[in-house]
């Protein structure tokens, strides 16, 4: 092994720490998310907890026990009375197990539930609190994740900006008009010089102006030039910090749709420039726009998500490629973030760009995950607080009784099935990320 490749392993190997403390790190401030509304609004907090699995560390401040444990994929905050106990128990008192074995499952969980109420914390249990304080307690955590999400895209596109195309003349320019049916790059000796190479462009030259009027855009740059046509124009381009105008004669040619490049644009104008790739810094709204439209990318990836999960078994059984835009667990994202760090093709701002917005990306996905309406996910708990909320609602309206606290112990089988269900999946694209992941480099 050379000691370059050596060098580069560790760096992977960096990597994916780095990535892992990340995770960490943001499932601790989920935590925290639930941990300080839930203290705020009386209910017993009796473990903050960050990781699965044996205990590293540990340490009790108050009623709490803090502590980190080996496996960094999960957490958990440990509340008393998650669950009521049944209809005409008295709290904290535990009853013979029914028979049956849902109910007996059920009952189960009643009584580990009741186990850790003690003398005087009837008014601290959760499931007695009001219904807007189960919603903020429970809502806590994937908020939380939004912002640190929100955080980090910030930081990523107000400092760097978003990949865009920048009207600034590419080295890459051929200074020769090849027609769009020809399928070559390099110039022949009888092509027609551009119109920007005749009116003395060069690599560098940013465009600031067309025909006297400004643009926001590449694109918008383009449909100016393409709806001018043939004939003379102003082109004003700033070169070497110098602004300067130059005068244009555009020709007529066949391009490519700027929305579907397999279709033609007949007799459009022709610069013959290429535009420079760079990043674009963006305004805070922008980030918050930008933020909405990647939620609404993940919600609709998690509606095809068992669509999506038959391609990763088919990618991890039958060695079909594995689909870029489809689901990637924690072992892909780790391993993505080694690849990251030890990529000889990104430049250390590249690096810096692409591992944030991972990271980014992934806390999003947590938080958008926890949100589904079920349960044991967050968003389960929401919805029975809203149930509840609505239930109560109702009852003063029409004058009815006080209804009973939402039993969600009552979905217990469900939400059992659920559990098994996103074990399984969790394992399959571990799986999946193991011997077949998803490249940076495709």
């Amino acid at each position: 092994m050379t000691l370059e490749r050596a060098q580069m392993d560790w760096i992977y190997i960096v990597g994916i720490v780095l990535f892992v403390l990340g995770l960490a790190a943001s499932i601790g401030l989920h935590e925290i998310g639930h941990l300080v509304p839930a203290k705020i609004f009386g209910v017993r907090v009796t473990q903050y907890m960050v990781g699965f699995g044996p205990t590293i560390w540990s340490k009790r401040k108050g009623e709490t026990e803090y502590g980190v444990k080996w496996i960094p994929f999960g957490g958990y905050i440990r509340m008393i009375g998650m669950l009521p106990p049944r209809p005409g128990d008295e709290p904290g008192r535990l009853r013979r197990v029914s028979t049956g074995p849902f109910q007996g499952l059920i009952d189960s969980a009643r009584e580990v539930a009741q186990e850790e109420v003690g003398p005087g914390d009837e008014d601290r249990v959760f499931y007695r609190k009001k219904w807007w304080q189960k919603v903020i307690i429970m809502s806590g955590g994937p908020l939380m994740n939004f912002v640190l999400a929100f955080v980090l895209f910030a930081i990523v596109l107000m400092t760097w900006g978003l990949p865009a195309l920048q009207p600034i003349v590419s080295p890459q320019t051929n200074t020769c008009v090849i027609p769009v049916s020809e399928k070559r790059t390099e110039c022949k000796p009888t092509d027609q010089r551009t119109p920007a190479a005749q009116a003395g462009m060069k690599a560098g030259d940013r465009i600031v102006a067309f025909d006297g009027a400004k643009f926001a855009s590449w694109n918008e740059a383009t449909q100016m030039i393409r709806s001018h046509g043939a004939g003379p124009v102003k082109v004003d381009i700033i070169r070497d910090g110098r602004p300067m105008t130059l005068t244009v004669t555009l020709i007529a040619q066949d391009r490519p749709n700027l929305a579907d490049p397999k279709k033609i644009d007949k007799a459009v104008g022709f610069l013959g420039v290429l535009p420079t790739e760079g990043y674009e810094k963006q305004s805070l709204g922008a980030v918050a726009g930008h933020m909405v439209g990647l939620t609404g990318n993940v919600v609709r990836s998690m509606v095809n998500l068992p669509e999506k999960m038959v391609g990763v078994w088919h990618a991890a059984f039958s060695g079909e490629e594995r689909d870029r835009q489809g689901p990637v667990g924690v072992v892909g994202a780790g391993r993505l973030g080694g690849e990251i760090l030890a990529s000889q093709q990104l430049s250390t701002q590249e690096k810096l760009y692409t591992f944030v917005n991972l990271l980014a990306g992934f806390n999003l996905a947590i938080g958008v995950f926890n949100l589904l309406p079920l349960l044991p996910l967050d968003g389960g708990h929401i919805a029975g607080g809203l149930w509840e909320g609505l239930k109560r609602a109702y009852a003063r309206v029409f004058r009815r009784p006080e209804p009973r606290h939402v039993d969600i112990a009552k979905v217990l089988p469900l939400t059992y099935v659920l559990a098994m269900v996103m074990i399984v999946m969790a394992g399959l694209l571990a799986y999946a990320d193991l011997v077949n992941p998803i490249r940076l480099s495709g």
